[in-house]
């Protein structure tokens, strides 16, 4: 957070849910796209996008050193993101377990006792 602002507390949480709300109008990866590329400079995106990458590989259980070879994100992001998979708001799981292929339903005649 900025120091410097004469923001209050409050002000920060309005526009933080007004940009949550504008993130829930977007349809399509490449309108997510468009919005972040406007709203974050490359590197921002870039620390964003190596953050999520990070996600995965911790969840396969690789090593932190391992995960930085692959990526080049340093161990103390890696760590942070570890954290925050463990203790933070559950956004990282709620995502992942969201975008997770889920188990199609089994057609009519499995489940038939007659079938």
């Amino acid at each position: 957070m900025k120091q410097h602002r004469t923001v209050t507390r409050q002000q920060e949480q309005v526009a933080e849910q007004s940009l949550c709300a504008a993130m829930l109008t977007l349809r399509t990866v490449e309108e997510v796209r468009a919005f972040f590329q406007d709203l974050c400079t490359p590197a921002e995106l870039q620390a964003l996008a190596d953050r999520w990458s990070v996600v995965a590989l911790l969840q396969e259980g690789r090593p932190y050193r391992e995960i930085h070879k692959l990526t080049g994100v340093s161990v103390t992001t890696i760590g942070r993101v570890a954290r925050f998979l463990v203790t933070g708001n559950g956004g990282y799981r709620l995502a992942t377990d969201r975008l997770r292929p889920q188990p199609s339903a089994p057609a009519p005649s499995e489940t038939s006792p007659h079938g």
